[in-house]
């Protein structure tokens, strides 16, 4: 079978592997569509901070069982996704239903060759059944997991102000999913094109295009108060640490971005205000549910979001495009 490899950082190829067989308590997948996402253009560009070379890419997944087990709920010719987080069911974190940050996770297209080829075996229990949605959109459950697992962190509710810093997919996502609990979202970024399609096609209330002015903005559209949640999606240090001083008195930041370096804020600030600040890490099944009975209610613009797509053998050329901020791109779906 085919499979996409990212050789060392700058380097992609498609090269030929032998079809995986499923062990116990797993089944075989035929992947039909990989969403290519930040981790994918990190893995590409050499600062991606988990990860060793080299790498068969690949984690926002959708397909079709091609074989599954005697009493699996599953049959043949299923469309499903993956949750890409393979977990050990053991640890403290796993006890405790956190399989996003288990202690020995190991993430598809990360810590193991991932899902841009043309057959996985993964466990059953990290197959996702999608039934009423197509490929395209299933390709798409797991980025959008992301989001709406840092809005559920964040205790975003009706009535919050929330502001989203960075209007990638990810921030796109969290947008999404804070406009389903009822927020008043305002998102933030240098990206005027991004910004409008937040507003075009999302719904948010405000967008800032980030300018040296842009604090006295944020304090008129919060009549002063800034912002009960502050979600980062930027990949940026230097925004990651602005952020804290858009949290309002009394208010929650999370970081859904991570990055090779240290974040540092005002000790005073952060107190006088009492902040909470939260990690946000991959996702659960319960927000893989979530996203599936919003998209199933028709409020994500999937159409929208997927912008551009090409196939399997057309993505080493394809992917150093897309990866460029002036590509335009929004989701990007190589097609298998």
């Amino acid at each position: 079978m085919r499979a996409l490899r990212c050789d060392e950082p700058g380097r992609l190829s498609v090269i030929q592997r032998d079809v995986p067989s499923a062990g116990p308590g797993e089944v075989l997948v035929r992947i039909r569509r990989v969403g290519i996402c930040g981790t994918d253009y990190h893995i590409f560009q050499g600062n991606q901070p988990y990860l060793e070379y080299p790498r068969v890419i690949g984690h926002e997944l959708a397909g079709e069982i091609a074989e599954a087990p005697s009493g699996s709920a599953f049959k043949t010719g299923d469309i499903v996704c993956i949750e890409p987080y393979l977990y050990c069911g053991a640890c403290r974190a796993c006890r405790q239903g956190k399989t996003n940050c288990c202690q020995r996770l190991q993430v598809l297209g990360v810590h193991r060759d991932g899902g841009a080829c043309e057959y996985i075996a993964v466990p059953e229990r990290n197959v996702v059944p999608v039934a009423g949605l197509g490929l395209d959109e299933a390709a798409m459950v797991e980025f959008l997991a992301i989001g709406a697992h840092g809005v559920r962190r964040s205790g975003a509710g009706p009535g919050s102000r929330v502001a989203v810093v960075g209007a990638g997919p990810i921030g796109i996502a969290a947008s999404i999913f804070a406009k389903a609990r009822g927020a008043e979202i305002s998102v933030l970024d240098m990206n005027a094109r991004r910004l409008a399609f937040c507003q075009d096609e999302i719904g948010v209330d405000h967008v800032v295009e980030v300018s040296p002015d842009v604090d006295d903005r944020l304090k008129a559209i919060t009549d002063g108060d800034f912002f009960d949640v502050v979600i980062d999606a930027t990949g940026s240090p230097k925004a990651m640490m602005k952020g804290f001083s858009y949290v309002g008195h009394g208010g929650t930041y999370v970081l859904l971005s991570i990055v090779r370096a240290d974040i540092a804020f005002n000790d005073p600030e952060f107190h006088k205000r009492e902040t909470s600040l939260l990690g946000s890490r991959n996702a659960t099944r319960e927000d893989f549910e979530t996203v599936l009975d919003v998209m199933l209610g028709d409020g994500v613009p999937t159409a929208a979001l997927a912008s551009h797509r090409g196939g399997l053998d057309d993505a080493p050329g394809l992917i150093p495009l897309w990866s460029a901020p002036e590509a335009g791109v929004i989701k990007a779906l190589v097609e298998i």
